[in-house]
């Protein structure tokens, strides 16, 4: 059965889905940025704790932008495959958090993230092929997992035990 979706609950049911996974995040970093985050060895390149929230907040209306392009687009082949790997990287960012500050997992969290760059990069590919817009929009939330991934790392050298 195929669900009918007007363009307008695409989009609000993309943006409200991206923002929740951004929320759970939220719900589970801050206590932690408070009381566990501080005590960590950092790198020189750490940004300050502030600017976390505001940059995946655009990250994630852009995501929902990107996802509902390929979504609102005309009957294509590789569209459900395309969506498929949109909701895999989703997954695998919504339990970056819970595992990196909630269970204190660095070094899981660096696997989690590796493959959460893979299934993005992935997605990018997919998207290529139904909107090049979608695909260029996730640009900035590759170069900012990209960078996320060398601070998991990093912190993860540090911070051994």
């Amino acid at each position: 059965m195929v669900l009918f979706f007007s363009k307008p609950l695409k989009l609000i049911s993309l943006v409200s889905l991206c923002l929740g996974v951004g929320v759970i995040g939220g719900i589970v970093t801050i206590p932690q940025v408070k009381y566990w985050y501080p005590l960590l060895k950092k790198p020189v390149f750490t940004p300050p704790d502030w600017v976390f929230g505001p940059i995946w907040t655009i990250l994630y209306l852009i995501m929902a932008l990107s996802a509902f392009l390929v979504w609102s687009s005309t009957e294509n082949p590789n569209k459900q495959k395309a969506l498929c790997w949109f909701s895999i990287q989703l997954g695998l960012n919504a339990v970056w958090s819970p595992v990196f500050f909630g269970s204190h997992q660095i070094f899981l969290g660096l696997w989690i993230i590796i493959a959460l760059w893979i299934s993005l990069l992935v997605t990018i590919f997919q998207f290529f092929k139904i909107s090049k817009l979608a695909a260029y929009l996730l640009f900035p939330y590759i170069f900012w997992v990209s960078y996320a991934t060398a601070l998991n790392f990093e912190i993860w050298r540090l911070n051994p035990s």
